[in-house]
């Protein structure tokens, strides 16, 4: 029986990412993917929000993305768009960009920093114990490791055996989606009536002046929703065909699919996102209706709070405790995704009291401070974990400052390439001294003059002193004094090491 300290089940963009995680902080990580390679059947996420983007530009690698993807303002709710143009984060937009693009520059990253994969197998069966956890694979080998963590999906197996419950809504309403072949040219675009919203567009697209102009070649790509909620067998061409009967009364001659799927408003969560040395992250963790395009990067956002944590409880530098602030932090969160998702497939539905509801709220929207708010929210930016009461920075992303440094300037997302603490003092050179976490901390005494400020919240005061988690969140912040800094940095990074 071979070993690995972690093993993750699913190589998505969240087992991925964990991976790429781990791989930073020297755990020996390891990847069991069923498909027989990275090559991804279908797509049903097509982008990134401004918060996951900036994570990719903390590790160094969003350039990767932004030179494959196309920018623009993909922030909405029910429909109404959310332009983010104003927000102060250096990524100011979304980035349409196809799920099987975004894992192909994930698992490049994740070979690099040579983490294997374990590409056409998958976790059948596992034992956990106190010292770690047997897994079972479909070829017939067994994984000893310290911990595993179930990234595989909606239908999670981990979730399954580990006994975790997994409540929530059934579907009310289910489409399909599929890139096919069709004898007859559709109109590209959208289209809204009362059974829902359909669409026909391609692969291949430009963003020009905010509007998506399709290539004039190539599979058409098709979302139709269908009459009744679907079955739970996979789709076939048939039902698709059906579909489209029912909502255009013809189905375009369509022939030769590449792939055919179906996603519903299904809407649950994980009642624990741990069990002992079993762990959940992304679908695995909750499901939910895709609108507003929050999944693939909540799960993101997922791997990056657990990664390092994980990390300092295998490296023994952390109590296991430790890992009940991945849930504490992360179950709220999406707990909201889940929320607005069933808000906006209400909203979207269609009937003359729905449509007015609909207007009313796209009015509010329009105004400045709902519209701030709700944009912060679906793109991730004012994510808030809650580590007391202080300054507004304290459980808020740290800004990507222009520092100043004695070396000279200094971008501060450079410090998090390799998911490293920072603790940034602002103040006299010197003066705040952690010598006993020299070790797992870096200090940077820097200058930085500008305004603070925070999506939808506007201006905030200026510190003297910021300690910054390997998520780029910050865990304490200080004004003249280090008070609670000893705290915090025993909190997250362990006691003090001995003189």
């Amino acid at each position: 029986m071979s070993g690995h300290a972690v093993v993750i089940a699913g190589g998505g963009p969240t087992g991925l990412m964990l991976a790429g995680e781990l791989a930073l902080a020297g755990v020996d990580v390891a990847v069991v993917e069923r498909r027989p390679s990275q090559e991804l059947a279908g797509s049903r996420a097509g982008g990134l929000h401004a918060r996951t983007i900036e994570i990719f530009d903390m590790r160094g690698i969003a350039d990767r993305f932004l030179s494959q993807g196309q920018k623009a303002q993909v922030a909405g709710f029910a429909g109404t768009q959310l332009d983010i143009s104003d927000f102060p984060t250096r990524h100011n937009y979304g980035l349409g960009l196809w799920q099987n693009h975004i894992e192909r520059i994930l698992a490049g990253w994740v070979r690099e920093l040579r983490v294997p994969i374990h590409y056409g197998s998958e976790v059948t069966g596992f034992a956990q114990d106190d010292t770690g956890v047997d897994v079972q694979l479909s070829d017939g080998r067994s994984l000893r490791a310290d911990y595993l963590v179930g990234c595989d999906g909606g239908r999670s197996l981990i979730r399954k055996a580990a006994g975790i419950e997994f409540p929530g809504w059934e579907p009310t309403t289910s489409s399909l989606i599929a890139e096919v072949e069709m004898a007859e040219a559709p109109q590209l675009g959208v289209r809204r009536d009362a059974l829902g919203v359909h669409a026909f567009g391609r692969e291949e697209y430009e963003v020009r002046d905010g509007k998506v102009v399709f290539k004039d070649a190539g599979p058409i790509r098709v979302m139709v929703t269908e009459a009744h909620v679907g079955r739970t067998r996979e789709p076939t061409l048939r039902d698709l065909s059906e579909a489209l009967v029912t909502v255009y009364g013809t189905d375009y001659g369509i022939h030769s699919p590449t792939w055919i799927t179906r996603f519903t408003d299904m809407t649950r969560q994980a009642a624990a996102y741990r069990d002992r040395r079993v762990l959940l992250a992304g679908d695995a963790a909750h499901v939910h209706s895709p609108v507003g395009g929050q999944g693939l990067n909540t799960g993101v956002q997922d791997a990056v709070n657990l990664g390092w944590k994980l990390a300092r409880v295998v490296h023994r530098a952390a109590p296991e405790s430790l890992l009940d602030s991945y849930h504490a932090e992360r179950h709220p969160v999406a707990a909201r995704v889940l929320r607005n998702t069933m808000a906006q497939v209400a909203l979207m539905r269609v009937d003359d009291r729905i449509e007015a509801l609909r207007d009313t709220v796209s009015e509010l929207l329009g105004m400045d401070e709902p519209r701030k708010r709700f944009a912060a929210m679906m793109s991730g930016l004012d994510v808030h974990y809650d580590l007391g009461e202080g300054h507004p920075l304290l459980g808020r992303r740290m800004p990507d400052l222009d520092l100043v440094t004695a070396s000279g300037p200094l971008r501060l997302f450079t410090l998090l390439h390799h998911a490293r603490p920072v603790l940034l003092n602002l103040g006299e050179p010197g003066g705040v001294a952690i010598a006993p976490w020299g070790d797992r901390v870096q200090t940077i005494d820097a200058k930085y003059v500008g305004a603070w400020e925070l999506p939808a919240i506007g201006a905030v005061a200026a510190p003297t002193g910021v300690l910054i988690r390997p998520d780029g969140y910050v865990a304490w912040v200080g004004d003249r004094t280090d008070t609670g800094l000893t705290d915090a940095l025993t909190t997250w990074f362990g006691p003090p090491a001995a003189a």
